[in-house]
């Protein structure tokens, strides 16, 4: 029997598959390891959308072609996923829902399910989310109060009506859905209460674990979901949140929030970060640390606006004309989003640089589990001084780092310039101020060095294959070299993609074949890495199409290395 399932819901934009995901992700989560991610076609309602949650023994947090149990919610549901279906699927839907085409070229096991009928029976056909919640937690044996205890909590402000009605249909699909428990041998969890989390929800409170106090942002998916989050967190830990005009003005306002003292964020996707590009300028030559929240998806222009991509790297680094140094972190678990979200606000006010989280679709809209720990409250100190009379902005020092007041904080004045400025902030035109103020900027890239965040080395340490990635690749990488690993492949997770530090090419030197996989087209990390350490990576896994890399796609890959 099956030690994992992979559970697929396939309906349209507004049918409440967003809820649903909820309710099962948390339930299913007390008793098993469990991921969901959603493949939007469309947030417009009626586009097709598909959710897969995956149960295993294993932890797991990657996505998987291979589908065992479908369930279609509408009779334009099932041409996007004939491919993922194998003869041993189970797939739940009306007798309509299948064309006479799909029909004849159906594989497994069609079973007829009236879902509008057994909501219909509760009471409403509003229930339909409910009996389908019901009939899975039946077929995994999920604990029922605790069910029941989720569908209180969600309808504890309708009318009694509502929440017995939603009782029942559960009950109804419960019943229905234990007769497939021996399609599976799960077996019950027995390590630490696990949190779930979406990549949103954990960059949140990352932010706010950095003492993030202002938002500023322009709302561009799949960013907004994080300006949402601490949207609904402003009353509770004084967040100012600001929807801006435009992108330009986002990033602009995040500066001058910190030139103010405060620690700010602006979210956003590639498309609205390319506009922002003189502004990460502006904090470039004004010293002044900016954070900005980059979620990719695949470009260029509008691209395919609700899928996956890794494709800003490249944007990242090079955004903002001249040079100067930045921090950009690339987080491919719960724990470093959250992690390196507190970290981003802190080194990015200690060096006076902008600092970036790289995400992508994938990461921030999935669900994933995490055990719970403890923020360090190292990373709300401060670096900011208080002022003297004879204060100057930009003061030469030996390491490269100015002190940094904010105005009204002690006796002096705080004079920022966008030109090329003196000690005291004011502009000039000399050559030789200019040669010191741009040397001073840029040695500071020598000190990111010291709070470089190292990457993690899983699998064997006397490998000769190495798998590198940074970011979402994580998860599937990680399950790669656990469940399929031949003994002699390690896989390096970067989760800082720059700047890199030299201590980190003996990971490459050691590799007699080094894979690179990233979801872009032209391996831009390999890029990096050729250009930052001198490593040669010897073949690339790409994928470009708006899909995260299945476990499949990897494996059948490795066989060929």
């Amino acid at each position: 029997m099956k030690q994992e399932l992979s559970i697929v819901l396939s309906g349209e934009a507004g049918q409440g598959l967003q809820t649903l995901e909820d309710f099962l992700v948390k339930a299913i989560s007390k008793s098993y390891y469990v991921f969901a991610t959603q493949e939007v076609m469309s947030r417009v309602r009626g586009g097709n959308n598909t959710l897969e949650i995956r149960i295993s023994n294993n932890p797991v947090a990657a996505y998987r072609s291979h589908i065992d149990f479908l369930y279609l919610l509408n009779n334009h549901s099932f041409y996007r996923v004939t491919k993922r279906v194998s003869d041993d699927a189970k797939i739940f839907g009306e007798e309509d829902f299948l064309s006479d085409e799909e029909r004849d070229q159906l594989v497994g096991t069609f079973v007829p399910f009236t879902l509008n009928d057994y909501a219909k029976k509760a009471g409403s056909v509003l229930f339909g989310n409910t009996v389908l919640f019901g009939h899975i937690a039946g077929m995994l044996a999920l604990d029922q109060d605790h069910c029941h205890a989720l569908i209180n909590e969600r309808f504890s402000h309708k009318k009694d009506k509502i929440l017995d009605g939603n009782i029942k249909a559960f009950k109804t699909g419960y019943e229905l859905g234990q007769a497939y428990q021996e399609h599976h041998d799960l077996q019950t969890r027995e390590d630490e209460p696990l949190m779930v989390l979406s990549g949103n929800e954990a960059l949140g409170i990352g932010a706010l674990g950095g003492g993030c106090n202002f938002i500023s942002a322009y709302p561009m998916s799949p960013g907004t979901g994080l300006l949402t989050y601490l949207a609904g967190k402003s009353n509770d830990f004084g967040i100012f949140v600001e929807q801006a005009e435009d992108e330009i003005a986002a990033l602009n306002m995040n500066i001058g929030a910190w030139y103010a003292g405060a620690r700010a964020l602006t979210t956003t996707s590639g498309g609205g970060f390319a506009l922002m590009e003189e502004a990460v300028s502006l904090s470039g030559i004004t010293e002044t640390p900016c954070v900005a929240h980059i979620a990719q998806r695949p470009g260029p222009g509008t691209g395919l606006p609700t899928r996956t991509a890794q494709e800003d790297l490249n944007l990242a680094v090079y955004a903002g004309h001249g040079e100067f140094p930045r921090i950009i972190y690339a987080p491919g678990h719960m724990k470093d989003a959250v992690e390196l979200a507190q970290k981003a606000f802190y080194f990015a006010d200690k060096y006076q640089v902008p600092t970036f989280l790289l995400t992508d679709q994938f990461l921030v809209d999935s669900k994933f589990q995490m055990a719970p720990f403890e923020l360090d409250a190292k990373y709300l100190e401060s670096s900011i001084v208080k002022s003297t009379e004879d204060y100057k902005r930009y003061t030469i020092t030996e390491d490269g780092l100015s002190p940094r007041s904010i105005p009204g904080y002690g006796d002096g004045l705080v004079k920022c310039d966008s030109d090329e400025h003196t000690e005291e902030g004011t502009i000039t035109e000399s050559f030789d101020v200019r040669i010191q103020m741009n040397e001073k900027r840029l040695s500071k890239k020598d000190l990111l060095m010291a709070d470089y965040q190292y990457p993690e080395l899983i699998g064997p340490e006397s490998y000769k294959k190495l798998i590198v990635g940074w970011g979402s690749t994580y998860g599937v990488l990680k399950e790669y070299v656990d469940q399929y690993g031949d003994g002699e492949t390690a896989y390096l997770y970067i989760k800082q993609p720059f700047p890199l530090h030299q201590d980190i090419k003996k990971y490459f030197d050691q590799a007699d074949t080094i894979i690179n996989v990233e979801n872009n087209a032209s391996a831009q990390f390999s890029k990096i890495l050729l250009l930052e350490l001198g490593v040669t990576v010897n073949q690339n896994l790409l994928k470009y199409n708006g899909e995260p890399f299945s476990i499949e796609e990897v494996v059948a890959y490795m066989k060929e290395v």
